[in-house]
This record gives structure tokens, C-alpha cells and sequence, in this order.
């Protein structure tokens, strides 16, 4: 991102990426996000599952935390969720419940998202945008699981 320019959705999902890349390196599904208020980033979180040895430590849960926190509210209406994954059906939910205003999403996830089951998931304000650096975002999936074969 430069200082000249407004950062684009796709700038954001490259630090999505960034995150996912730190879960990579850890071993984890690399799964990555970021959450941006006012134009700046207040979370950014990969997916921990292994190492906390908890099947709800999916990045978005950790950004959801950490952007609430920050902010001081549950409710995350002037926030945007960047994540380099469709969200499954827990993360959806926790998107409803925070109220996000919009969600941005990579890849498809096509055995595991939440818009396999019911695309009103997500809260009715919410705002939701797949295929951001679709490509790049599969890759380092496809990257993890070659590599479990």
C-alpha cells in the first residue's frame, strides 16, 4: 500500500495473505485476515487450531476478538473482515453476531462455506464480496495440501 493512494480491497487481502503465510509456516491450514476500521488495519489474525488445540481458533474468530477489543464493542458496523477464505458456517454466524458491515473473501470454499448452506448467514447489512485475489488465495491452499499428500 502506498501513502499516495486509498488502499484497495485487494491491498488488504494481500495482508490477508501475509497472515495466512504465518499459518503456513506453522503448520496450520493457512488461512488469513484482516480487519479494517477508518481506513486502518485493527486486527490481523491467522488460523491457530493446532497450536491452541481449538477447532473455533479459525482466523476470522481470532480477528473478530482482537477488532472488538480494540475498538471496545462487540459490534463491528464500520468494519470490514478481509479473509483470504470463504468463512464456514461458525464464522459466518460470529460475522452476523458482530453485525460487520462487510466481509471480503478469497477463494471459495467449496466443501466447508457458508454459501453452500444458506447465503442469509451473514447479517442483512452486511456487505459480502468473494473472489478477491481468488488465484493467489487458492494457491497457498493448494500449496498446504500437496503438501499433506
Amino acid at each position: 500500500m502506498t501513502p499516495m493512494t486509498s488502499p484497495t480491497d485487494e491491498d488488504y487481502m494481500r495482508e490477508a495473505l501475509k497472515e495466512a503465510q504465518k499459518a503456513l509456516e506453522k503448520d496450520e491450514i493457512p488461512v488469513g485476515a484482516v480487519i479494517v476500521w477508518g481506513g486502518k488495519i485493527i486486527a490481523r489474525a491467522h488460523n491457530l487450531t493446532e497450536r491452541l488445540n481449538d477447532v473455533t481458533a479459525h482466523a476470522e474468530m481470532q480477528a473478530f476478538t482482537a477488532a472488538a477489543d480494540h475498538i471496545g464493542s462487540k459490534y463491528l458496523q464500520e468494519c470490514t473482515l478481509f479473509v483470504t477464505l470463504e468463512p464456514c458456517v461458525m464464522c459466518a454466524g460470529a460475522a452476523f453476531w458482530t453485525q460487520i458491515g462487510k466481509v471480503v473473501y478469497g477463494a471459495e470454499d467449496e466443501k466447508r462455506g457458508y454459501s453452500l448452506v444458506s447465503s442469509g448467514l451473514m447479517h442483512p447489512a452486511t456487505e459480502v464480496r468473494g473472489g478477491v485475489l481468488r488465484e493467489e488465495c487458492r494457491s497457498i491452499m493448494k500449496k498446504f495440501f500437496l503438501g499433506k499428500r
